[in-house]
């Protein structure tokens, strides 16, 4: 019997590998685009904090600008106030009393108490 050998010219290659196309870009370019959102994120980013801290900037000089009407109205307010304990003093006792036996204005102090108690 006679050996069985290869055709003449041998066998075609055999293919082992698979034959699929490259889906999607290099991953270079996806590098480059992720570093592209990345960098407009971060510009955006730095931009709002900027935004921020000017809006407190302005805010604070606001509050510094307006303290001396504030002021200005509580001393109206404790003016109104004294005048008022004063007349409400001298119609209950009938004459001028000093507390502190002083010329000296004292700065009174106030504790707001609620009106309906319920228990």
């Amino acid at each position: 019997m006679t050996q069985d050998l290869p055709p003449q010219g041998g066998y075609e290659p055999v293919q082992y590998k698979r034959n699929l196309p490259a889906r999607g870009f290099r991953p270079g370019y996806y590098l480059l685009g992720m570093f592209a959102i990345m960098g407009y994120g971060w510009y955006k980013y730095i931009k709002g904090v900027r935004e921020l801290n000017e809006l407190g900037r302005e805010k604070m000089w606001s509050r510094i600008h307006l303290i001396p009407l504030l002021q200005a109205e509580n001393d109206r307010d404790q003016v109104r106030r004294y005048w008022a304990d004063q007349g409400r003093e001298q119609e209950l006792l009938g004459k001028k009393t000093k507390v502190y036996h002083s010329d000296r204005f004292v700065r009174p102090t106030y504790s707001i108490s609620p009106t309906n108690i319920s228990k």
